[in-house]
């Protein structure tokens, strides 16, 4: 078997976990840093390695993978040791970190934030819609009430004393949400504060910026 593992994908708030999640279980990788809606996900290429012609996406040794939730389980089962595992072995609190992926996954970002990245930031496609920005906030707000009561047990993390892939999903909304001006409470923002320290975090914060174009007066690797 070959040792390959491709990640391809770069500059957003989606891509960075991927990134984090390798960081965080010291795993080596060649970076493909494509962005999305540059034509870059639409090439033959890429389009043979996924139809959904979507980012991130993980080669591994002949396997493909996207959805960042995925990867990220993947790499853990895979990869993880004692020490930096992402998804606990144990079948109960296996289930318990699963059940915040999901919910960080279904009800955060895609029921939440990701409509107000389509009638936003994305608007010039599919239209200005105010109203359905302001329930998408408002439902925000209202989920984040579960993780809120799992913080007022003084949890350094929301599964208590362990760092998990939970909470590299939470956090990449959280500050996604900051971004677009949506409240969080003190608490949220204090856990968001711990997560966002961790020396990982800032390696993915690095290998996830988005390439600087290259373009007539400009020079690739220019500073």
């Amino acid at each position: 078997m070959s040792n390959e593992r491709i990640l391809w994908g770069a500059g957003t708030s989606r891509t960075i976990r991927a990134h984090w999640g390798l960081h965080e279980l010291g795993l080596d990788f060649e970076l493909r840093p494509i962005l999305p809606r540059t034509g870059e996900t639409l090439t033959p290429e890429f389009t043979a390695l996924s139809a959904r012609q979507k980012i991130p996406l993980l080669q591994d040794n002949g396997l493909v993978l996207t959805e960042s939730a995925a990867i990220i389980t993947y790499l853990s089962d895979a990869y993880g040791q004692e020490c930096n595992r992402l998804i606990p072995i144990d079948p109960r609190p296996r289930a318990q970190c699963l059940e915040w992926c999901f919910f960080v996954i279904s009800e955060l970002d895609a029921t939440s934030l990701y409509v107000m990245r389509r009638h936003g930031d994305l608007r010039h496609i599919y239209g200005e819609a105010p109203q359905a920005n302001a329930a998408a906030s408002d439902y925000f707000q209202k989920q984040m009430r579960t993780v809120e009561r799992a913080l007022e047990k003084d949890s350094q993390y929301i599964l208590g004393d362990r760092f998990t892939a939970a909470d590299i999903l939470l956090s990449t909304c959280v500050t996604w949400a900051v971004r677009y001006g949506v409240p969080v409470t003190d608490a949220v923002t204090a856990y968001n504060k711990r997560i966002t320290t961790r020396t990982a975090y800032a390696q993915a914060l690095e290998t996830n910026a988005a390439p600087v174009p290259v373009g007539p007066g400009c020079a690739k690797g220019s500073g």
